[in-house]
């Protein structure tokens, strides 16, 4: 099958179509009932009956009728070519005005937080622009032009547009041809697409099934008039490029987004300048100020001014190499180097030395250290490093190259020789067998009948075993434009687009419009902007400028200008001196006759009435409104009418009316709504009245400032009094109830706000060995401090020197027990060390015990009685001092 833009009826086919449209109004013609075989045969018939007329007068009236009305349709043809040019060229104006409209809509967004500044949005209103011009946008697949009415599918890396069925079948060729390049992965794996302009690939996930709006929120997208085709109208809010955490804030729009509007609050690169409001898609900026960063070499700082990420230390310093022996003076950008000097340090076996060239850290340990096997890796042996492993006079049996055969030789040291075994081998291709050596690859002279991935082609390889190469010839293949042809490799499936381009000029070849090669032939040429030279067909002197177009001149669209009668204004309407009017219809002469189209005429139209605006002040003199010049006079404005009542406060509601002896204004009859004093909430009580009004006499009821009694007071005492007075008007004159923070009443009366913290009550403190008290101010207490006199240092000195007595007496009797204890073990020294027959051994038993025991005991009484002779002295050192 043909892909989509090879089939016929795209290009050339399309004139032919054209042409056929343009025959047909001929034919219609001919059918219509002004023609001439038509209006003839129905001619004979009407005459047969009117035998009484000669024959020949009645032949000339036919056929003078006949003439006249072969005139008037070849006069209709031609009004009505004049007519369609002319309503092409409004059609084209029409769509500057919409399409400045539905840029200003579509941008509004942006230019709102820009103040009007569009510099940003050059690229993605150029992509507009083309949605409206005709082919500008053309699908490269299929060689046509896009409609709004069409789905369309658009590359995220290029934007260009493309038909969506044109899309679809140019994923699904595109996937078939990777994937039957080799045989192996035909329709197994997932290959991705290409974009047919930018060559963008996309997975086939990414296949667009659907017709989509560029912003991709809504599906089937309608088409409406007064937005952008194939658009949604709603906010574009793509994530912009770069991220920056905003999103686009145009409506639905082709092309790429424009850099970030928004305004934000940035510091300057090295951070050191305070933050300044910019454009978030030009944020960075330089205070020029020096960087003063530390560099990474950790000794310079950065020279330079203001900027993002620091370049490597230009400075020269002295620097030692890894193992530390040589000092050199190299960049501080490289501050890792190596001498090249083998580090020649001992091992830890102690007997080899380290090979590894200049290196930090430990040196590795001995490589012959670790347990080794002989060559063939059958036996294994734990030897010292100074001794080398001997040959285990076995086979070697290791594998060779081929990967079949194994080494017949005795173990040895080296890699194994080249197999030369002869085997029976199988050519690549499978036809052919053969004996010959085991390493050899055996190639038959029998080529590949196969057809390679273009299927033109054969692969005519030489022992090929079934995976031909591409097809490494050239295409040849015209292209869909029918002007080249494909200069790719040759390939199955439909050939890229032609990326040719062909001007299409206007009828004065200045305006020149680039369309994709093979869409000269259906694009109509372009608008030119060169001004027309045709002479007026009117009263004015000049004709309108309007640019280059094919065809007659569209009608005048200048002011008439020509004086009205009755005034001494002119006529602003558009010159109808030739104006299209629908002429009398003839009277028929029967039945049989079929009634015509209407046919127009140009005829010169009666100036209309002057509609020129005069200034006209209504009955109550409120506004001032133009009217037409030709219905002056008051009137009346339908507001009310605003004149002062006799009460001086109030105007008139009525209608605006004219003011005369039997004609007034109504009389007040409101109350009075004067503003009362600052404060006051009650109304005047008396009707709406001039002058001031009395003073307010009323009772106000309130709460005091501690919030427990109710007060009353006369509403003008209180609203003319002063700050101090309202307060004392506030006040109940009994003690405030508040806590303070220390937990004391307040001693002030009702007073408004928070109460004072300085607390005065008295309280007592005393000093630290609690013999010592004094009064002072609550708020004072927490600054003052008692502290003790010699009378109570006198008394701890008596207290302790009592604990200290104690203490030696306990230990004046723990000696004494002590000093019997060794007497009594001398005794026993003393008597040989013989044991007594009358103590058993139960006795000496008791004597372990005891001795054990009064060991535990002295450790328990002399441990705590030391840390209390240390606490005594130090709290008698501190005391003296």
């Amino acid at each position: 099958m043909e892909p989509a833009w090879r089939q016929p009826g795209r290009g050339r086919g399309r004139s032919q179509e054209g042409a056929g449209e343009r025959s047909r109004p001929l034919q219609k013609e001919r059918e219509r009932p002004g023609g001439v075989a038509g209006r003839g045969a129905r001619t004979k018939v009407a005459v047969v009956p009117e035998p009484e007329r000669p024959h020949g007068v009645s032949v000339q009236s036919k056929f003078e009728e006949i003439r006249k009305s072969n005139q008037a349709a070849a006069q209709r043809l031609v009004e009505s070519r004049a007519s369609s040019s002319s309503s092409e060229e409004e059609e084209d104006d029409d769509d500057d005005g919409e399409r400045g409209k539905i840029l200003a809509s579509t941008f509004t967004c942006y230019t709102n937080q820009t103040g009007g500044d569009a510099t940003g949005l050059v690229r993605t209103g150029q992509y507009v622009s083309d949605l409206f011009q005709s082919g500008a946008l053309t699908c490269l697949i299929c060689i046509a032009s896009v409609k709004r009415m069409q789905p369309v599918w658009s590359c995220s890396s290029c934007f260009s547009l493309f038909h969506l069925p044109c899309i679809q079948k140019w994923a699904r060729d595109s996937a078939f041809l990777v994937s039957s390049v080799t045989d192996e992965d035909f329709g197994q794996k997932q290959h991705p697409w290409p974009c047919p302009k930018c060559r963008a690939e996309y997975p086939p996930s990414a296949t667009p099934n659907r017709y989509m709006c560029y912003c991709g929120k809504l599906q089937d997208p309608p088409a409406d008039p007064w937005l952008v085709p194939h658009s949604c109208g709603s906010v574009c809010q793509k994530e912009l490029k770069p991220t920056c955490g905003h999103t686009c804030l145009l409506l639905c729009h082709p092309g790429p987004c424009p850099p970030c509007p928004k305004m934000v609050s940035v510091s300057c690169m090295c951070g050191k300048a305070k933050p300044l409001p910019r454009r978030c898609s030009n944020k960075t900026w330089s205070c020029q100020q020096q960087c003063g960063r530390l560099l990474a070499c950790r000794q310079h700082t950065c020279s330079q001014p203001c900027h993002s990420e620091c370049p490597p230390c230009p400075r020269v310093s002295v620097q030692r190499c890894v193992c530390g022996r040589e000092e050199v003076e190299r960049p501080c950008a490289e501050p890792r180097w190596t001498c090249q000097q083998v580090c020649g340090s001992a091992l830890t076996c102690g007997n080899h030395t380290c090979e590894v060239i200049c290196h930090d850290g430990e040196c590795p340990p001995c490589p012959r250290s670790v347990s080794r096997s002989c060559p063939c890796g059958k036996t294994k042996s734990s030897l010292p490093c100074t001794e080398e492993v001997l040959l285990c006079g076995d086979t070697c049996d290791r594998r060779l190259s081929c990967g079949k055969h194994t080494c017949s030789m005795r173990c040895h040291r080296g890699s194994c020789e080249t197999c030369r075994q002869e085997v029976e081998k199988e050519c690549r291709c499978g036809k052919y067998r053969k004996l010959m050596s085991c390493h050899k690859e055996y190639l038959c002279d029998s080529k590949c009948p196969k057809t390679r991935s273009c299927q033109r082609h054969q692969c005519r390889r030489k022992c090929c075993p079934g995976n031909c190469p591409p097809c490494d010839q050239s295409c040849g293949r015209t292209l869909g434009c029918r002007n080249h042809k494909c200069p790719s490799v040759c390939h199955q499936g439909s050939c890229y687009p032609c990326p040719e381009s062909v001007d299409v000029r206007c009828s004065c070849s200045s305006t020149v419009l680039s369309v994709p090669c093979g869409r000269e032939r259906s694009t109509k040429p372009p608008r030119c902007k060169e001004p027309c030279r045709c002479p007026p067909s009117c009263h004015h002197p000049t004709r309108e400028p309007h640019r280059c177009h094919p065809g007659p001149c569209p009608p005048c669209r200048q002011p008439c200008l020509l004086p009205l009668p009755g005034c001494s204004h002119t006529c602003p309407q558009l010159c109808h001196d030739l104006v299209l009017v629908r002429s009398q219809q003839v009277q028929l002469a029967g039945p049989w006759e079929q009634p015509s189209e209407p046919a127009f005429v140009k005829k010169a139209l009666p100036c209309p009435p002057c509609e020129v605006p005069i200034a006209t002040a209504c009955f109550g003199e409120h506004e001032v409104s133009p009217l037409p010049c030709h219905r002056q006079g008051q009137f009346s404005c339908k507001r009310p009418c605003g004149r002062p009542l006799t009460c001086g406060n109030h105007t008139c509601s009525r209608e605006c009316h004219l003011v005369t002896n039997g004609n007034q204004c109504e009389v007040c009859e409101e109350g009075c709504s004067k503003p009362r004093p600052p404060g006051c909430p009650h109304p005047c009580p008396l009707p709406c009245h001039r002058g001031n009004c009395p003073p307010c006499s009323q009772m106000i009821r309130q709460r005091c400032h501690c919030k427990i009694s109710i007060l009353y007071v006369e509403c003008m005492k209180l609203t003319s009094a002063d700050e101090q007075t309202k307060v004392a008007l506030s006040s109940c004159s009994n003690q405030c109830p508040k806590e303070l923070k220390c937990g004391h009443r307040c001693k002030q009366m009702c007073h408004p706000g928070e109460c004072e913290e300085k607390c005065q009550q008295k309280v007592k403190l005393r000093c630290l060995c609690k013999r010592i008290k004094k009064e002072f101010p609550c708020s004072l207490s927490t600054q003052c401090e008692v502290q003790c006199d010699d009378t109570c240092r006198d008394q701890q000195r008596k207290v302790s020197q009592l604990k200290e007595a104690e203490l030696r007496a306990v230990q004046e009797e723990e000696q004494k027990k002590l000093q019997e204890e060794l007497e009594a073990f001398e005794k026993r020294q003393q008597r040989g060390g013989r044991r007594n027959k009358r103590r058993g051994r139960k006795e000496e038993v008791d004597d372990e015990r005891g001795r054990g025991r009064w060991m535990k005991c002295a450790a328990l009484v002399l441990v705590p009685l030391g840390g209390a002779l240390l606490s005594a002295a130090a709290y008698y050192i501190l005391s003296t001092l």
